[in-house]
């Protein structure tokens, strides 16, 4: 399970997806999750799913990487599904034991929202994907330089999501480690009720906060050895430019966004 954790890993590549400036990646993600809420009928879900499908055909990313990453809120899902089948009013599919309950508008959302957060996930993990921690730090703190004019620390928040995202596979992958190592020992993390298995991975807690601490201090003692100060005077390797293709991506999401918008309130 927690090696089907993909969030915040980046595929190398050479498409279009990746070569965009991480700033244009950024807004297309913001205005692909405006898009995706403001959506209410199959028509704008099937526009937004189609934009979602192309994005996903030009970067190239496995479909099987995208959908691993979804394992992780399975429950979520389907907790999210069946709230919506049995507390949604309307008319029920029929008047036979459960069914009495279950009604096609509570169908309807249900499907609607399931589709809405699966599209969502895959989605933002298609942003982390094809953009690299340094690109996405950068274009992050750039997007955000405005607020440094009402005393903002743009650079340091940019830089602690950036390594939060960095460091997520690493810990996951510590945490595989010393599961392995625990049920080499004889732990038992799968038999049991809920509970007993959430007090079997207390132990898996203080060699991992160990680990991530350790790991804390040898990213600081290397920045330091940098001389890194923060963001006050700090200098890029890589300047962002927008280029041609950058602008026609903008364009095209905000017509996406404007499209649904418009079509949600038309009834589509």
């Amino acid at each position: 399970m927690l090696k089907d954790i993909t969030l915040g890993q980046y595929f190398p590549g050479h498409t279009l997806a990746h070569r965009l400036d991480p700033r244009t990646k950024l807004l297309a993600v913001v205005l692909y999750i405006v898009a995706l809420f403001c959506a209410k009928g199959v028509v704008t879900y099937a526009i937004v799913m189609a934009a979602l499908a192309t994005c996903i055909l030009v970067s190239r990313v496995k479909l099987r990487a995208l959908t691993r990453g979804l394992k992780a809120v399975y429950v979520i899902v389907i907790f999210t599904a069946v709230m919506n089948m049995f507390f949604t009013g309307g008319t029920p599919v029929a008047d036979v034991w459960l069914l009495r309950h279950i009604t096609f508008e509570g169908l309807r959302t249900a499907v609607f929202m399931v589709l809405r957060i699966i599209m969502l996930i895959m989605g933002t993990f298609l942003l982390t994907y094809t953009t690299s921690p340094i690109a996405l730090t950068d274009g992050l703190e750039n997007a955000l330089s405005p607020l440094k004019k009402l005393h903002v620390p743009v650079h340091e928040l940019a830089m602690m999501m950036s390594i939060a995202l960095r460091f997520i596979p690493t810990l996951i992958e510590e945490t595989d480690k010393i599961m392995s190592a625990q049920k080499a020992r004889g732990a038992d993390f799968e038999s049991g009720s809920i509970f007993k298995r959430a007090k079997a991975l207390v132990p898996i807690l203080v060699p991992l906060f160990i680990s991530a601490f350790r790991r804390a201090d040898e990213l600081a003692t290397a920045m330091e050895c940098r001389c890194y100060h923060g963001g006050d005077g700090r200098t890029a390797l890589h300047v962002l430019h927008y280029k041609a293709a950058d602008y026609l991506v903008m364009i095209g999401f905000v017509v996406l966004t404007v499209g649904v918008i418009v079509l949600a309130r038309m009834g589509f």
